[in-house]
């Protein structure tokens, strides 16, 4: 399968050392299965960054990979509550190390609209059951690709 990274430059080899903490799945190499989410995210940060170039690095990862590697996956196909609790996890900042070992997750990305949902969830504002709900119901689902070892990039390669 092709998986695309949307950057301000073009990717050679990922650096799990440049990626960020904190983020859904953790501090990580993200990719997406669609070249257009990947486009939007490079544009994006190539406006926050204000340098570079929009960018989409093209990835392929054999299918078969998922299913029959040595590699520790976590993969959730839809918005449910093991999925919230785990982002919220990855994004506390009060914890010093990984909050998980996984090589890869595979799940819904929690971008603008969904954070401010989990916002409300974590200040009390809605129950689980109803952040779970608001979010099934929302624009829909965009999935994401998250490889947190080297061991797992070292199935990646680049096009």
């Amino acid at each position: 399968m092709k998986l695309y990274h949307g950057s301000n430059m073009e990717i050679d080899k990922p650096d799990l050392s440049r990626s960020k903490p904190f983020k859904d799945f953790g501090q990580g190499f993200y990719l997406s299965p669609g070249y257009e989410q990947a486009h939007a995210l490079a544009k994006q940060k190539t406006d926050q960054l204000q340098s570079g170039e929009p960018c989409v690095t093209i990835f392929e990862l054999e299918d078969q990979i998922i299913k029959t590697s040595d590699l520790q996956i976590k993969i959730f196909d839809d918005y449910c509550e093991e999925w919230a609790q785990f982002v919220l996890l990855n994004r506390d900042r009060s914890h010093t190390h990984p909050a998980h070992t996984y090589d890869i997750v595979i799940g819904p990305i929690a971008d603008d609209g969904v954070t401010y949902q989990l916002r409300r969830y974590s200040m009390g504002d809605i129950s689980m059951s109803r952040l779970i709900e608001e979010l099934k119901y929302a624009k829909g689902l965009t999935i994401q690709y998250y490889f947190g070892t080297e061991h797992a990039l070292s199935y990646l390669k680049k096009l």
